[in-house]
């Protein structure tokens, strides 16, 4: 009973560090405080969102030069430039650009299941500037955007709104979800940041030549 007792205390606490320390941190990584109260496409889709996530990174690179990496992400596609034995079916992510992945447009499905046919749906776009993503219920957005700092540096931005479903089997997934996010999207973020700044290379040897 007393090893119940105190694996239930620990439980609690955990529980509490996370919810106090680690998650307040983890919805904002790489942001600043502009950055998460900036009011951005998709805002107004997810009403009272349980988990509302802003991420950041500074890549040395034109927005044409992120963009495509974004327009060809997805299972079945370029993959998620993250951990690949999670997400993309043990298939290594592109390290290329995928001409046939970009022409991407509004109502178009980024898939997210192994068969290629669920996923989230391209709300609307400006290409080299942003994207919305959602399930077309209103319960899930996902923003990605792009914001030029000067001729060599972009921030990339992503901000992720998700209304959970408490009385739903999915909800255990949520939860999951809540704590893990983070984990695959700084690894994504940073597979884009090395793409595109390996890409804005490229192209400026090409130009001295």
């Amino acid at each position: 009973m007393t090893r119940i007792l105190w694996a239930a205390a620990a439980g609690v606490a955990a529980l509490v560090v996370y919810l106090r320390v680690i998650r307040p941190r983890q919805l904002r990584w790489g942001a600043t405080d502009d950055e998460v109260a900036r009011p951005i496409p998709g805002d107004d889709v997810v009403e009272r969102p349980a988990f509302n996530a802003t991420r950041a990174v500074t890549v040395k690179a034109r927005s044409e030069d992120i963009w495509p990496w974004l327009a060809q992400i997805g299972i079945r596609r370029a993959g998620w430039y993250s951990y690949d034995w999670i997400d993309n079916l043990g298939r290594p992510s592109a390290e290329r650009i995928l001409p046939e992945f970009q022409n991407l447009k509004a109502g178009d499905l980024i898939p997210f299941s192994p068969d290629g046919k669920q996923g989230l749906w391209v709300k609307d776009m400006e290409p080299n500037r942003w994207m919305l993503w959602w399930d077309k219920k209103g319960k899930v957005t996902w923003y990605w955007g792009l914001y030029p700092l000067d001729e060599d540096h972009t921030r990339l931005i992503t901000r992720v709104r998700m209304r959970y479903d408490w009385l739903s089997p999915s909800i255990l997934f949520n939860l999951v979800l809540d704590v893990g996010d983070i984990v695959m999207m700084r690894k994504c973020m940073l597979g884009i940041r090395r793409r595109a700044e390996t890409l804005a290379r490229q192209r400026e040897g090409i130009q001295d030549e």
